[in-house]
């Protein structure tokens, strides 16, 4: 490209790989530009875990994840039956994120109550990134829902949501950062009884 702007979307539409054009509100829009967003949020986290504790360990799962979402873009960008050959998402890449869950999991206390997103400014952002992520998710099952698209998609943005917020709980006891929980106000009042 010899030029970022090409003037072919200012009429609201957009090409799908394979060359059909959308309008830039159709469902496989929406779905792979959150994804879009849920790698910059990534982008976002790296920045600021750069130097934390367990950067080292961190940051290459990040990275791979940065690039399995450009996969992701691309497979939702595709139709079923376009003739361009584009990299698919598939169970492999799912069973990755499995296995990073358990990892990091090993390391953290079990969930007592829920936790509000929060704590350190990296954490933070992986919380954030879980959230766009849980969007791209219930959109990849909307346009799942209108036309075909490859399966493992959705079952991998679940799996991802799962693994940032484990991530985000790794990255602030990594700092030393307490996790905010909440409780439901009646929960509250008990303790108070209690005491």
């Amino acid at each position: 490209m010899k030029k970022i702007y090409t003037r072919t979307g200012d009429e609201g539409t957009t090409s799908l790989f394979g060359g059909e054009r959308v309008n830039k509100s159709h469902p496989r829009i929406d779905a792979y530009g959150t994804v879009d967003e849920t790698n910059s949020l990534i982008g976002m986290a790296r920045a600021h875990l750069d130097g934390e504790p367990g950067f080292d360990q961190l940051d290459p799962v990040l990275g791979r994840l940065q690039e399995e979402l450009f996969i992701l873009g691309a497979d939702l960008a595709t139709p079923d039956d376009a003739k361009s050959v584009v990299p698919r998402i598939s169970e492999a890449h799912v069973k990755s994120l499995e296995d990073d869950i358990d990892a990091f999991s090993e390391d953290l206390p079990p969930l007592q109550n829920f936790i509000l997103p929060g704590g350190a400014p990296g954490a933070a952002t992986l919380h954030s990134a879980r959230t766009t992520c849980r969007r791209a998710e219930r959109l990849a099952v909307k346009a799942a829902s209108l036309e075909p698209i490859n399966e493992e998609s959705t079952t991998y943005l679940n799996r991802l949501s799962d693994l940032l917020f484990v991530l985000a709980r790794w990255a602030n006891r990594q700092k030393g950062v307490r996790e905010d929980t909440w409780m439901p106000s009646n929960e509250e009042e008990n303790e108070e009884d209690d005491e």
